[in-house]
């Protein structure tokens, strides 16, 4: 009897992706801090949205109301916390209960888990901030009479979109270079928001500069225009920071140790 050896097929990489990208989605949905991470960013978000609408008056020097878009913007400026918290949870989690293993061996194209780890999560909490941010929208504009044009919604929403995916990239590649919840979201904190507003405060001009050279200040400039920089140095705060990260944290995955 003569044995017959069958040569299976190994599956194609858009294949092997849409597997990885789907016990992503499944683990994401699947676990609490999740949906407490989505609850935190819809009362954050949608909360500072309805306070800036009933203080509309307060918000401008020139006395002029606002778009109704300010009040999304105002309230992903702290609400994007919440959400670049679920991305990171999103990769640190298995290492903290030493899951990545067992993932690692279902997955042993790496490239490719990378691609499903760092999209899912972002496209999560990038498509979840811009519908908060439309609700918050909707709710100034009914609350304070605030102006709502298309082009404000298409526009604004394009640059809550940036920042977050920006930002969501940063955690995800924080937390794969240093694969531990406690020091990527201080990492993440500290670059995203407490640097950037305190070391201006004080006083201290090379602390200033520093604090407009981070990841946040071209966060606050694309949301609120502020602090004073053009367009292309927000971007490339924004590109170059999470790039970055994205780089130093993919180079964990691929080439180090689970352990």
């Amino acid at each position: 009897m003569t044995a017959v050896a069958v040569r299976v097929a190994e599956p194609g990489t858009a294949t092997v992706f849409a597997r990885a990208a789907s016990a992503e989605w499944l683990r994401l949905r699947t676990v609490r801090t999740t949906w407490w991470c989505l609850l935190a960013a819809t009362v954050t978000v949608v909360g500072i949205g309805v306070i800036m609408a009933f203080d509309a008056e307060n918000v401008t020097a020139s006395g002029e109301l606002p778009p109704a878009t300010s009040a999304g913007e105002f309230g992903v400026l702290l609400g994007q916390f919440a959400l670049l918290v679920l991305a990171l949870l999103a990769v640190t989690q298995e290492y903290a209960s030493g899951a990545i293993a067992p993932t690692l061996q279902w997955t042993p194209r790496r490239r490719v888990l990378l691609a499903a780890r760092v999209t899912v999560p972002v496209v999560v909490a990038t498509v979840a901030g811009m519908l908060l941010t439309l609700v918050a929208d909707v709710a100034a504009w009914l609350i304070a009479d605030l102006t709502l044009a298309p082009a404000d919604v298409a526009d604004s929403l394009s640059r809550i979109a940036a920042v977050l995916v920006a930002g969501g990239v940063l955690a995800v590649g924080v937390g794969l270079l240093l694969r531990s919840t406690a020091g990527a979201l201080a990492t993440v904190f500290l670059l995203q928001l407490v640097l950037p507003f305190l070391l201006p405060a004080f006083g201290v001009q090379w602390m200033a500069d520093l604090g407009e050279l981070l990841p946040g200040s071209g966060a606050i400039w694309t949301l609120l225009g502020e602090p004073e920089m053009t367009a292309g140095q927000a971007t490339a705060l924004l590109v170059g920071w999470s790039g970055v990260a994205l780089v130093a944290g993919g180079w964990s995955l691929l080439r180090r140790d689970a352990g």
